[in-house]
């Protein structure tokens, strides 16, 4: 007979086990630290220039960063932060190599879902968030999955759940609530309204008074920060229904959209949301928060048979939402529920893999122009980034063979390319921020 304590038991033995893991896994001080690009990177997949042109540019100006040289080595490399600053300071042919931002906008907000594990959410979250801060944007990552992969990708382990996504929404519920005992009170009516309770287990935790900037951890790149998630914020689904029944009135889905609401409309440039692979309470948060719905799949009947339960379902969800209709949520997100865009991204993809291609064309067939161009193709570089909890764009190319690494970077690359032209274009149709 096994009980909650044997789970115990097993998950403090895994827990070591991770972190020796880690240590394996990231720098002796248990912290992951991110490497530097060199000139060739820089000029060739970065900034996309001449590499002679970009070198002659640097010496003309010493006062521009001019990376390190290793010992033994002739080629200079660059931190991140020098890259963006040789980004903001230099233009090559009068053309500026900051990245698009369409003004007076907020953040776009991108969620990245599917009902099926192993679609590779967390890899496609990860790696466009890497992405995109190789082309200049900020990006905040939400992490909703309790397995908290994107986090510990990110090099965060040691996470309480009071600052993942379950603390923003018991701290929305005690915000909200207070908000409509306020307005019952101030309301004119003849007839008092009721006074909605909660209990002190929930008043009591303190969640109210914090901050939107303690939920958001720094990473080890310096423009990508994350709200969190853990193994203990998988309670949350449980939680939420408690809550609910505590104020049936509170629109728990629009808890994050709420928070995000709070931030400033220019702290960031992009928010990616990595869901976890159900519809539940923090799923919901995210698809409303989101402007783009991105959904990855693997090639494999299964995995579209995955992906149509998971529409067919989310579109049930939302519709279901409807019921909150006369309840307005505050923000910029409103009912009934509306997406700028919608993609499906095949993953794990090979092209020599007959099955592979025919799912495609399935895909293709059925999605049409929903369906993405540009697949991620698996590779061994792909599937050495996994298992080192790193993205392509971590790894040293001097690891593996520069083909082998260049493929897959491309195959991300691509997707990435893709994704931010659609990113753009829904951008610019969002409301100019207050």
């Amino acid at each position: 007979m096994f009980t909650h304590e044997d789970l115990a038991r097993l998950q403090a033995q895994s827990l070591k086990m991770q972190g020796w893991i880690r240590q394996q896994t990231f720098s002796p001080e248990n912290t992951k630290t991110l490497r530097r690009f060199s000139s060739w990177e820089a000029a060739e997949l970065i900034f996309r220039v001449n590499q002679s042109t970009l070198r002659g540019r640097l010496a003309a100006d010493p006062s521009l960063p001019q990376g390190h040289v290793e010992e033994e080595g002739r080629q200079r490399w660059y931190t991140l932060d020098e890259l963006n600053e040789i980004r903001r300071r230099l233009k090559v042919n009068r053309r500026s190599m900051m990245p698009y931002r369409p003004p007076g906008r907020r953040a776009i907000r991108a969620a990245i879902a599917n009902f099926k594990g192993g679609a590779g959410k967390s890899t496609v979250a990860l790696h466009f968030a890497h992405a995109a801060a190789l082309d200049g944007y900020r990006v905040l990552c939400v992490d909703f999955d309790p397995q908290a992969t994107l986090s510990h990708s990110m090099g965060l382990s040691d996470v309480t759940e009071e600052y993942t996504v379950w603390g923003i929404m018991a701290r929305d519920l005690v915000r909200e609530t207070n908000r409509m005992n306020s307005n019952a009170r101030g309301a004119e009516s003849g007839s008092a309204l009721p006074q909605r309770r909660l209990p002190e287990t929930v008043t009591s935790m303190g969640l109210s008074d914090l901050r939107y900037t303690d939920f958001i951890k720094r990473t080890s790149w310096s423009t990508i920060d994350i709200i969190p998630s853990c193994a203990n914020a998988a309670f949350v689904e449980f939680a939420s229904a408690q809550y609910r029944h505590l104020n049936p009135e509170w629109s728990f889905f629009a808890a994050v959209s709420r928070y995000l609401d709070a931030l400033p409309p220019d702290a960031y440039d992009m928010v990616l949301f990595d869901c976890p692979p159900a519809i539940g309470y923090q799923s919901m948060n995210a698809v409303f928060a989101a402007d783009i719905l991105y959904i990855p799949s693997g090639p494999g009947y299964w995995e579209y048979d995955s992906t149509t339960s998971f529409i067919g379902q989310l579109s049930e969800a939302l519709e279901d939402l409807s019921a909150f209709s006369s309840i307005v949520p505050a923000g910029t997100m409103g009912l009934p529920k509306a997406f700028r865009d919608i993609r499906f991204l095949l993953t794990r993809y090979e092209s020599g893999n007959d099955l592979h291609r025919a799912m495609r064309a399935a895909f293709q067939k059925v999605f049409g122009d929903r369906m993405t161009e540009h697949p991620i193709e698996m590779t061994r570089a792909v599937e050495q980034s996994g298992r080192f909890l790193s993205s392509i764009y971590e790894i040293d190319y001097r690891e593996m063979t520069r083909e082998t690494w260049r493929r897959a970077r491309a195959s991300f690359d691509r997707a990435y390319d893709e994704f931010k032209g659609h990113a753009i274009e829904a951008w610019t149709e969002l409301e100019e921020a207050a």
